[in-house]
């Protein structure tokens, strides 16, 4: 989509050789998701995957801890034209290195929810206080340490519909902007790299709003700001249209979102066979602006009747008739209108930069009041202090070689007819994950997230063959952190700001 490259010599040489073929982290500007090395603007195509249901993690396995199944089924994300999976509970003392590697090798992202429905592991929406505690934050932590090494690793969930009824949304509320808080600090202090915090909504008219700003806002402490907003919609049902769906008011609701927004679920199974004519509007002009993509509900069929494959008791794997008509919608989404989004982003910066004059961050300030929503005791102190300042005791994930056999599944593919299905068994390596080192300590390396700073020697930057219409230099290459170079805390809204601005500029110059 770029016409011209950036022409800064020793950059090119550096991304060419150590770094071009590893899975680049994605990070987020305003309310976008940005590939970090391109910062082309990345959008989530995705299903969500959990085999087993609620009884897939125990203390022997997860969804991420068996190579075969994870190569079988990264076979089929490939073949359906996905980016990115959900996984919804994982044992972090499990080993998921292969896994990652293998999902890094395909090119597939991962959105992981921290809980589970193990006991410790997970609050108690009606009671929350109880399950709240060190034990259960280890937990999350645990999680949390060993995924940040992963690049492949795009975001966290830091709960999934809690509030969902009026007792929970008496108690809870506040306790989710808790855990963001206990989560992003952690992360602050303990990962090698930023990765954002998002929760999962219910979309219930009677939290809609007022959930989504509580959430974003910021009362003191900006790391109880969410960094980004699933949405979980089923109200697209059968053949429907960018306006009688419903999709037009989402669109409007979520139109001033100051962070990124998509469906962490969607696919109404009300009407089947599902035809998911959702995705072509979910991917077009009237909603790339305010949502950033998308992910299917579900990958495997489990008792609620979505699943787009059936798992049969060999391992081998029925195509259900849902798997070839996303695949088919997948296959037709338009190409995202990038001039356009370069538009919209200008005038977003020019809000952004009158907001600055009398704002200090770019979410709003917390209200007294939220409607439907019990915020009246305030967000707890944390409990995790010790935690944070020791670290948690986990396996440090790290990207493994992976062999060509490791990308070979010997699983049978099947149609719902029981016809073999013909598809080439072997995963296509589209990334070389191995090309630079893992993420290692705290070394925060801007867009060079798999480089270590001994390999990229910054006096070379000083010899540029700049662009024609663009000049950037090595502080532009750098990674969006809210610390500057001593490490204090700098004007988080201000850097958005720029940051926007040179994407803009970017979009506008080299499409």
């Amino acid at each position: 989509m770029f016409r011209k490259a950036l022409s800064i010599t020793v950059l090119t040489l550096l991304l060419s050789t150590s770094c071009s073929a590893y899975i680049h982290p994605i990070v987020i500007r305003g309310n976008y998701f940005v590939d970090s090395v391109t910062n082309k603007p990345f959008y989530i195509k995705g299903v969500d995957y959990q085999p087993g249901g609620s009884s897939g993690v125990s203390e022997l396995s997860d969804p991420l801890s068996d190579p075969l199944t994870c190569a079988r089924d990264a076979l089929l994300f490939q073949d359906l034209g996905i980016n990115t999976i959900r996984v919804y509970s994982i044992n972090p003392d499990l080993n998921h290195d292969i896994c990652m590697s293998i999902l890094a090798a395909a090119d597939i992202y991962l959105v992981l929810d921290v809980n589970s429905p193990q006991p410790n592991q997970h609050l108690n929406r009606y009671d929350p206080s109880s399950t709240y505690t060190e034990s259960y934050l280890e937990h999350v932590f645990k999680v949390v340490e060993q995924f940040s090494y992963y690049n492949n690793t795009l975001g966290y969930f830091a709960g999934n519909e809690i509030i969902n009824d009026r007792v929970s949304a008496k108690h809870s509320t506040v306790y989710i902007k808790a855990l963001i808080r206990d989560m992003k600090t952690y992360i602050e202090y303990n990962s090698p790299r930023t990765i954002p915090v998002g929760y999962s909504a219910a979309d219930d008219l009677q939290y809609r709003i007022s959930l989504s700003d509580y959430l974003e806002c910021i009362d003191k402490n900006p790391n109880e700001s969410v960094d980004f907003y699933g949405v979980n919609s089923y109200q697209w049902c059968g053949e429907q249209t960018f306006y009688t769906s419903g999709y037009n008011v989402l669109v409007d609701d979520y139109s001033t979102y100051s962070r990124p927004v998509f469906f962490s679920e969607y696919g109404c199974n009300e009407v089947t066979p599902r035809s998911f004519g959702e995705v072509q509007t979910l991917y077009s002009n009237d909603m790339v602006d305010v949502f950033s993509g998308g992910l299917i509900y579900e990958f495997t069929q489990e008792p609620n009747n979505y699943g787009l494959i059936q798992i049969e008791d060999n391992g081998n794997v029925q195509l259900l008739p849902d798997y070839f008509a996303l695949k088919s919608q997948y296959q037709s989404i338009p190409d995202i209108d990038y001039q356009r989004i370069a538009i919209n982003m200008r005038m977003n910066s020019k809000e952004l930069q009158a907001k600055a004059k009398t704002q200090k961050y770019p979410q709003p300030q917390c209200q007294q009041t939220y409607d439907n929503l019990d915020i009246s005791k305030g967000v707890p102190p944390s409990i995790a202090d010790n935690l944070i300042e020791r670290g948690v005791d986990v396996h440090i994930g790290k990207f493994v070689e992976i062999s060509d056999s490791q990308l070979h599944t010997k699983f049978g593919y099947s149609k719902s007819n029981g016809e073999v299905y013909q598809i080439d068994h072997n995963i296509l390596r589209v990334n070389d994950h191995m090309s630079g080192s893992e993420v290692k300590g705290k070394n925060r390396a801007g867009g060079f997230q798999n480089c270590t700073y001994d390999e990229i020697d910054n006096e070379k930057f000083g010899d540029e063959v700049i662009d024609d219409d663009y000049n950037e230099t090595e502080e532009d290459t750098e990674e969006y952190t809210d610390e500057d170079d001593t490490g204090e805390s700098s004007n988080p809204f201000s850097i958005i700001i720029n940051k926007v601005s040179d994407f803009v500029h970017r979009l506008s110059h080299h499409s």
